[in-house]
């Protein structure tokens, strides 16, 4: 909406200015003054300023200073009803040159299959595990390799046939050489079966890997030390296979204890 061009403007102006131009307004026979709507819609100005305008008008009626074209008494309002609010021109403001943004429709989400009860978990499909039976057939001759080969690496370094119960069971004897292929190889076993179960602590996984790897390299040095002292018949090993081979059984027992408080931890 634009306002009237007044005085080489259009822009609002005052009510001093838009007194001129409202004596000016031409009035229907018998009526003194234009009416309050009248003056809003000349001059597009609000209800207020409309308001003003008039009570100026009236003044000017009252005190004889304005020669109208009739000098009756101004006839009453038409329109008893105020009109709505019209708010005053302002200049025109140029749009933003920016283009607007598209909005990428979101893709509607993928229909889920209802159960049959809301309270009703979906049973998961079934998962067969693998077997195990292979890893024994695959463990016996394994087993009889390492046993004879601890066992006769023990008695090379000093491991024999000991009363564990003297004064008590002086007729128990048992070979020491056995505590060799029980305590490494069983050790490496379990501290492998630790790192790959992937239910424990990290700290306690990263010390099962790196002992069961060393356990197994251990495993296999003994091996290679029994069979190649036999193949030379030497009967006594070096002093530095005896002192190896003499710390092991004090080295499992450490590392086992170790794993074991690292696999209750909560860090």
């Amino acid at each position: 909406m634009t306002a009237p061009t007044i005085n080489g403007t259009k822009y609002p102006q005052p009510v001093e200015d838009l007194l001129l131009a409202a004596r000016r307004l031409d009035l229907p026979d018998g009526q003194a003054l234009p009416s309050r709507n009248r003056l809003m819609r000349e001059f597009r100005i609000g209800s207020p300023k409309a308001g003003k305008l008039l009570a100026l008008l009236k003044a000017e009626a009252g005190d004889g200073n304005h020669q109208g074209p009739s000098a009756t008494t101004p006839a009453p309002d038409p329109d008893p009803v105020p009109a709505p609010f019209v708010p005053e021109s302002v200049p025109p403001v140029d749009p933003d040159p920016a283009p607007v943004p598209e909005i990428t429709p979101v893709d509607p989400p993928a229909e889920v299959t209802p159960v049959g009860r809301p309270d009703t978990p979906t049973p998961a499909a079934p998962v067969r595990s693998a077997v195990v039976w292979p890893v024994v057939l695959l463990a016996l001759p394994a087993f009889v390799a390492i046993w004879s080969g601890w066992v006769g690496l023990g008695g090379l370094t000093g491991f024999g046939v000991v009363h564990p119960l003297p004064g008590i069971w002086d007729s128990f004897s048992i070979n020491s050489a056995i505590t060799l292929p029980i305590g490494v190889e069983t050790y490496g076993a379990y501290a492998l079966y630790v790192w790959l179960s992937g239910r424990v602590p990290d700290k306690a996984r990263r010390f099962a890997k790196w002992s069961a790897i060393a356990s197994l390299l251990v495993g296999a040095a003994g091996q290679v030390a029994y069979h190649l002292l036999v193949a030379a018949g030497i009967e006594s090993a070096p002093w530095w296979i005896t002192t190896a081979v003499a710390c092991l059984p004090v080295a499992v027992l450490g590392m086992g204890a170790a794993l074991a408080h690292l696999v209750r931890s909560h860090d």
